[in-house]
């Protein structure tokens, strides 16, 4: 963290408090649920019988029970990050990469995240901004690498404090 130590109002950390290779174990979990999977998909018009058609999963698939959509678990390993470093300090996404899915995820599993810091640099652009890379990973309950992504976040500097005299 940065010497003043200080954090957004909303708890974030702004660009300067990034340190490459600091490692968050965020304090979050989530058990997923069927529920969510069915919200997930139908909000996003996704009718995949994958994730939404048990006697399908069952009579059809290898894994004889729904997959959870990699999309809500994309989205699930970057929120569950938020609360412990960008919250209200984010301008914006800048893109995500390398994402993989490399063991399913299934009702009932608990999920939960690290993220790496794997770069830090001061934008071009703006003065009031920098670019952080963070590098996530998803684990469920007994340990197993679940899903990953690197992200850039376009993040706030520290605002200048005023000195009174």
């Amino acid at each position: 963290m940065s010497q003043s130590g200080v954090r957004h109002p909303r708890g974030g950390l702004y660009f300067e408090d990034f340190t490459v290779g600091r490692v968050f174990k965020h304090g979050l979990t989530r058990t997923v649920t069927q529920m969510d999977n069915m919200l997930f998909s139908n909000m996003t018009l996704n009718p995949q019988p994958l994730h939404i058609d048990a006697h399908f999963c069952e009579t059809e698939t290898q894994w004889g029970r729904p997959l959870m959509n990699s999309l809500f678990t994309l989205g699930l390993l970057i929120g569950i990050s938020v609360n412990d470093t960008t919250v209200g300090t984010t301008i914006g996404n800048l893109g995500m990469t390398g994402v993989k899915f490399p063991a399913p995820v299934f009702e009932g599993d608990t999920i939960r995240v690290e993220t790496e810091i794997t770069g830090a640099r001061e934008s071009k652009s703006r003065k009031d901004a920098g670019i952080v890379d963070f590098f996530h990973r998803a684990y469920k309950q007994d340990g197993t690498l679940v899903a990953e992504c690197k992200r850039q976040g376009f993040m706030l500097k520290r605002p200048a404090t005023t000195v009174e005299v």
